[in-house]
């Protein structure tokens, strides 16, 4: 299975993008991965190139206003995905104003990572962070406890 993390903006502090860059490897472990960031853009040039990354499998848009999800639930989205063979599961990170309508309204899930608003570089870290977390559940590693 492919995961993908398509996000708008870029991580450009060095100590956030070194934390991600971790997890990312530590993600690789267990899946192929895609890092995509995208330029934020006018609304409709911005859905035109969420679109384009949808891909073929499950697509969990993260958005403030998503249901929040335990580190679990998560990892049984994570583990179904696995299970049926899904081709690819993206998650999709909007800009400083969300992700567009449209594109939000074509995800498979919402998905909050809680109350509080992140900054998008932030919630990146975070969401990469519970993706390791959710592969290490799954395969009952000591990382979750």
């Amino acid at each position: 299975m492919k995961v993908a993390i398509v996000a708008v903006g870029k991580v450009k502090e060095r100590a956030l993008r070194a934390v991600l860059d971790d997890y990312l490897g530590r993600i690789r472990r267990y899946a192929k991965l895609e890092e995509v960031e995208l330029e934020d853009l006018p609304a409709p040039k911005l859905a035109a190139r969420l679109e384009r990354r949808l891909g073929e499998g499950r697509v969990i848009a993260l958005e403030v206003e998503g249901e929040p999800w335990s580190s679990e639930r998560l990892a049984r989205e994570v583990g179904e995905c696995e299970v049926r063979a899904v081709p690819s599961l993206t998650f999709l990170i909007g800009g400083s104003y969300g992700l567009p309508p449209g594109v939000s309204r074509r995800a498979d899930a919402r998905f909050s990572l809680g109350r509080v608003t992140l900054p998008h570089r932030l919630a990146r870290v975070v969401l990469a962070e519970q993706i390791y977390r959710a592969f290490t559940i799954l395969r009952g590693e000591p990382y979750s406890h």
